[in-house]
């Protein structure tokens, strides 16, 4: 006996509901799929003239002061640092720094200290 061959209508969706943009929808048969512009793209699209001098933009980066706190950057590792040292006010990121830093002589405090422009001058 040969098993019947059924011919039905079975019609795919084009997207599926648990994704939610599709490759083909986000960038259609024949447009580069770069996502990224580079800065002299960026340049030549914005017409960067008309802006007011004092406005921050692409080319001029001055910019006013961030309203945010600056991090608090371990002054040997670089780390972030969640921790000082009363003694030295040097910052620190662990136990095995903090070691170091009490280790440290005076001269040496004084340099890291003056590399992040808080030196206290010892008369």
């Amino acid at each position: 006996m040969e098993a019947e061959v059924v011919k039905s209508e079975l019609v795919l969706p084009s997207y599926y509901s648990f994704k939610k943009v599709q490759m083909y929808d986000k960038y259609p048969k024949g447009q580069p799929k770069g996502r990224w512009k580079h800065l002299k793209q960026i340049l030549q699209a914005e017409n960067f003239q008309n802006y007011p001098p004092d406005e921050p933009n692409y080319i001029n980066i001055e910019s006013p002061p961030s309203m945010h706190p600056c991090k608090r950057i371990c002054d040997i590792t670089g780390f972030e640092a969640p921790y000082s040292d009363p003694r030295t006010r040097l910052r620190y990121a662990n136990t095995d720094v903090f070691k170091l830093v009490r280790s440290l002589p005076n001269e040496y405090v004084q340099r890291y200290l003056a590399l992040r422009n808080a030196a206290v001058v010892l008369k």
